[in-house]
Formats: C-alpha cells, structure tokens, sequence
C-alpha cells in the first residue's frame, strides 16, 4: 500500500497524529525527568574537572618556566663569578689608578649582577613552591571530584537502563508519527512545545476551557474544534486545541444525582431571590401607607 502524503491528510488526522506525537514526548519526558538533576550535575562534574585539570597543566608550565629561570640565573652567576675572579687577577697587574678604578666598578658590577641573580632564584624557588601547592591542591580537588562523577554516572546508568528499552521504542514511534505530520505543521508544533512550560503543544478542551492555560473557550469556538475543519489555537498560550473525543479522552459527565443537587440549589437561590423582592415590595407599600 503506498503511503500517504502528509500534506494529503485530513484535519482531523492531522490533529489525531499531533496528539498521539505529543503523547509520545509527554512519555519520554516523563522517562527522562526520572533522572532528575543527575545529566546536569553530571556535565557540571565533567566542566569542573576539565576546568582544574587544565589549571594544573598551566600550573606545571609556570612551574617548568620558573625552573628554566632558575637554570638561566646560575648560568649567568656562573658568568659572573669567573668574570670578578679575572678581574681581581688583573688588579695585580694595572699600571695607574684609572685601570684600577675601572677594574673595581667591574667586579663590583658583577658582584651586584650575583646578589640580583641569587634574588631572582629565591622568588622564583618561592613561586615554585607555591605552584606546587597550588598544584597538589587541585589535584586533590580533581580526585575529590572523580570521585562524585563516578557515583552520579553510575546513578545516572541505572536509571538510563530502567528506562532505555522503553524510551527507544517512544522515539521510534515519535519518528514514525513525524513523518505523517506536513513539515510547516510539525515545526509549529514544536516550537509551541518549546515555548510552553509544560511541554504540551497539544491539548483538548477540559471542562470548557484550554487544557493548557485553562482558560475559558466561547462555545462557538468550541464547536469549530468539535467540527474538525481547521487546525485552532488557543488566543491565549498559543497551544493547538483538539476534541476531547478525538484525542481518545473519556470525560466523565456528572452523575445525575449532582445535576439534582445543582438543580435543586439552583431553585433555592431564585426562591430566596423572590422572597427577599416580595418582602423589599411590602416594606414600600407600609411606608407609602405611613406617608
């Protein structure tokens, strides 16, 4: 048997095919809320994790520039001592007191050049050990968090795998009914299921009103949605409306019983509407006889 073209489908099997689509979701929604907050917690765990892992390789990168650092300023010590041990030999050998002079200010220039040298080493072994505190710290912060992950990821799986076989035959079933539905009707379907708090693209008429906002429906509006003739929408949430009976939805009609009772404090009220205007007409007539 070929299969229908969605644009060739009737209203009414446009908005029966809709209901049963969004009972489909309704039901993995339900499924997925089962698990709670656990994905997000979950992806929160694996974002804090990724972030202090990239923390301590930033920090271990510090660490190796200090340690470079530290390795150039000893080279340069190095230097320098050699260049204040050549100098001191050269002072036994100057034949005026300029050479002398210049001699001194070297090897008190190079002295200065050690003592800075050996001040930048001390900072950068200060900063090294901080780094390296900071570095244990995160990295017990990352096992503490590991540790969470694990036990929110394996709360998560069991709960995924009490619902997973269920869950891929809705979505098979939600695929299926999609590719019933025209595409114009189906992206408005989910964009007004996006938009609605409930997730409810589609409701049917409760007690004559919108089952989504629950607001009152006129009665000629009603009736266009019992005809079936074109897809209506709620003017005030936007939500596609469909027949009670369409979508499959025994209502229960009050029992005869409670129409008495309503019927009964219905003639009750008019009585007592009656007697409250006879009983006003006859304190005029005595007043208009005192007059």
């Amino acid at each position: 048997m070929a299969k229908k073209d969605p644009s060739e489908l009737s209203v009414e099997e446009r908005l029966k095919t809709l209901y049963q689509l969004q009972t489909a979701l309704s039901a993995i929604d339900e499924k997925r809320a089962l698990r709670g907050e656990l994905p997000l917690e979950v992806q929160d765990l694996e974002d804090e994790i990724a972030g202090l892992t990239t923390r301590v390789e930033n920090i271990a990168a510090d660490i190796e520039e200090y340690q470079k650092a530290i390795t150039q300023k000893k080279g340069e010590i190095a230097d320098a001592e050699a260049s204040v041990e050549r100098y001191k030999a050269q002072l036994n050998e100057v034949k005026n007191n300029r050479e002398y002079d210049t001699l001194s200010k070297e090897i008190e220039f190079q002295t200065l050049e050690i003592e800075l040298c050996n001040k930048k080493i001390r900072e950068a072994n200060n900063k090294i050990a901080d780094k390296e505190q900071e570095k244990a710290n995160s990295e017990a912060l990352i096992a503490e968090r590991q540790g969470d992950l694990d036990v929110k990821k394996n709360e998560l799986e069991e709960i995924m795998e009490e619902t997973r076989v269920e869950e891929e035959k809705l979505k098979e079933q939600v695929k299926s009914l999609e590719a019933k539905i025209e595409g114009r009707l189906l992206t408005s379907f989910k964009r007004i299921r996006k938009n609605a708090r409930n997730g409810l693209g589609i409701v049917y008429v409760q007690r004559d009103a919108c089952g989504g906002c629950f607001n009152k429906i006129p009665p000629q509006r009603q009736l266009d949605i019992k005809m079936h003739k074109k897809i209506i929408v709620c003017e005030y949430c936007g939500r596609i409306m469909i027949d009670p009976e369409l979508a499959g939805v025994k209502i229960e009609k009050p029992a005869a019983g409670d129409e008495k009772k309503r019927s009964a404090k219905r003639a009750i009220r008019k009585s007592s509407g009656t007697s409250t205007s006879s009983a006003s007409s006859k304190k005029a007539a005595d007043a208009n006889d005192m007059a």
